[in-house]
């Protein structure tokens, strides 16, 4: 099935949004990869932001470029249990269960004026070593239904860090996937904007 890639510039030169838009309509599963093939990865990153897609749902990614070492970035993005450190949508988290490792939950309070109060939300992957970590939505009182988030940190051999976040979810009953994906795209990559504000000047301090 053809997919349409739209690949637009954000805040930085080295940063893009990749838009697939993506939604399986006729086979009940099909492996898809958001990351469109303009966008230079290391092949290992780019098989880890491959999403297995059922019927009704999109999948889209960010790639952020941050002018901080790996060490910084992934410091933050590691932290399950205080996501709120760089998602300024998030004004609490509290973790339901488990101490931090695969498997544990956490109930985040979303900040108020946004269309949504909190998000349950389980820890799948978390690899100090490959610098990979995933959460999938279990639970909330928001439109993002059967979300999964994928975010993989590696060096751009330059001093400086590549980010990817990709992610699946559900398209709501009523709404397109261009809706859909502008709606989590917009989160994602305003939380990775502020990632690479706070990593940049720990870096230059």
């Amino acid at each position: 099935m053809p997919t349409s890639i739209r690949v637009q510039r954000i805040s930085s030169t080295k940063s893009r949004i990749s838009e697939p838009g993506f939604i399986a309509k006729t086979l009940d599963l099909m492996w898809v990869s958001p990351i469109s093939p303009e966008i230079s990865l290391p092949e290992d990153v780019r098989r880890r932001h491959t999403h297995l897609v059922s019927k009704n749902q999109c999948c889209s990614a960010v790639v952020q470029a941050i002018e901080a070492p790996v060490e910084i970035v992934w410091s933050f993005v590691r932290q399950f249990d205080n996501p709120q450190a760089y998602k300024h949508f998030l004004k609490s988290c509290r973790v339901v269960h488990g101490n931090g490792e695969v498997g544990s939950v956490r109930e985040v309070t979303v900040i108020s004026g946004l269309p949504a109060g909190k998000s349950i939300e389980k820890l799948e992957i978390l690899d100090d070593e490959k610098h990979v970590t995933s959460f999938r939505v279990v639970g909330g009182d928001h439109r993002l239904r059967n979300y999964r988030s994928i975010t993989t940190v590696h060096a751009d051999g330059a001093g400086a860090t590549v980010l990817v976040e990709s992610y699946e979810v559900d398209v709501p009953e009523g709404n397109t996937v261009e809706e859909t994906c502008a709606f989590a795209n917009t989160i994602v990559k305003c939380n990775l904007q502020s990632l690479a504000q706070i990593a940049t000047g720990l870096a230059r301090n």
